[in-house]
């Protein structure tokens, strides 16, 4: 390999080791690590960056690239939730193609109905120097600093294994914010309502609603008359076999997770006001005696949007298309399919993104949104309690 494809190589993971230290977080790296997506949450005018090393021959495989690069700058705008998305894409070259190229970066590229927006910017042969001033320019600083005309192997070597262990760095680091502890109530949460579930068949079975009321139900009448401690015991009686496996399923996978970001304590409010809210909701516009998790279990879903509120980069990088997904299947089943207690989901929803953000999230600087947090849920709460019982969701007289 000459001495220019060395500088080249280490223009490219220089550039990459500046970009890091600006507060760019890798997408995406390719397994020959030859390609890289970088982004940047805060960054407005450049969120996006592709860098490519490649020594290009002709324009067609540069246009061909232009296209590619569009279509994958297209999948991570739906990744994300992004109305638009504005992508700088830098290729690395030694030499720049052989054939006319220059309308290429000249201008920004867009495929049909598509959102995302190219724009090119190419880094070759003997105007390095100037392309380095020109992409200083852009970013209103200079990323890269001098430049020799010659580099050892060693040297890029030097430069790449900075760039691993600072990418190893931020990974370790996002883990640790997704495992803060082990998880604990979520498993004596799943014993309750399993023994609950085994008491309820001995006495009569989870199908008899006389035997759902004596075990804690939300039964409007019993609570307008003064048992308030139905608002609690609902979260952990099922109806039937099916209904306690789904949630069991859903209580492990995301119990466990969210109690491991947000921690023991954490987690035991969250689920305990989720659930509580919930119930809440279905006393105040659903009059069918009514129990499960599933309003807890909401309540986490509500939990996870606010770690991605917090935390956007780590939120959508792990698991946040499939939460918002289940989010929209669910809710959306429970307006079309019968049976299922659509406003005590919405409630626990509500009520784990409220509980959330008034306990917030462990090991950061205290939010100042905490008591606007606590100030909504309060008066949720309140107004919700004193409309269920003013207007009160009685079944239809029978005559």
């Amino acid at each position: 390999m000459s001495y220019f494809s060395y500088r080249e190589d280490y223009l490219y993971w220089r550039l990459i080791h500046s970009l890091l230290i600006e507060g760019y977080r890798i997408l995406n790296i390719s397994d020959d690590q030859t390609e890289i997506w970088l982004e940047h949450f805060n960054n407005r005018k450049i969120p996006t960056i592709r860098i490519k090393r490649y020594d290009i021959d002709w324009t067609n495989w540069l246009r061909q690239d232009i296209k590619q690069t569009c279509m994958n700058g297209e999948m991570i705008r739906k990744r994300f939730f992004k109305k638009k998305l504005d992508c700088l894409n830098v290729y690395i070259s030694a030499y720049p193609p052989v054939d006319s190229y220059e309308d290429l970066f000249n201008r920004s590229f867009q495929l049909d109905k598509s959102k995302t927006s190219v724009r090119n910017f190419l880094i070759a042969g003997s105007h390095i120097s100037d392309s380095i001033v020109q992409l200083a320019n852009i970013f209103g600083k200079d990323l890269i600093g001098p430049i020799k005309q010659q580099y050892e192997p060693y040297e890029i070597d030097v430069v790449r294994n900075n760039c691993i262990q600072q990418i190893k760095l931020l990974e370790k680091k996002e883990k640790k914010l997704l495992k803060q502890t082990k998880p604990f109530f979520t498993y004596i949460f799943l014993v309750i309502q399993i023994v609950v579930f085994l008491l309820m068949e001995f006495a009569g079975g989870t199908l008899n609603p006389e035997v759902l009321v004596a075990f804690g139900a939300k039964f409007n009448p019993f609570i307008l008359a003064g048992e308030w401690w139905r608002f609690i015991t609902p979260i952990f009686i099922h109806i039937g076999m099916i209904h306690l496996l789904f949630n069991s399923l859903a209580l492990y996978y995301l119990g466990t997770m969210v109690e491991g970001i947000y921690g023991k304590i954490r987690f035991l409010i969250i689920y305990l006001f989720a659930g509580f809210l919930g119930t809440v909701g279905s006393f105040v516009f659903n009059y069918n005696i009514s129990a499960g998790a599933s309003g807890a279990i909401f309540g986490l879903f509500g939990a996870l949007l606010y770690f991605g509120i917090i935390h956007k980069r780590t939120f959508f990088r792990t698991m946040g298309v499939n939460i918002i997904g289940l989010i929209v299947i669910n809710l959306s089943l429970g307006f079309v399919a019968p049976g299922i207690d659509n406003a005590g989901h919405i409630g626990g929803l509500i009520g784990g993104f409220l509980a959330a953000g008034i306990v917030h999230l462990p090991k950061e600087r205290k939010s100042d949104k905490r008591i606007a947090f606590f100030i909504i849920a309060l008066l949720l709460t309140v107004g919700s309690l004193y409309y269920g019982f003013t207007y009160p969701k009685l079944p239809p007289l029978i005559y």
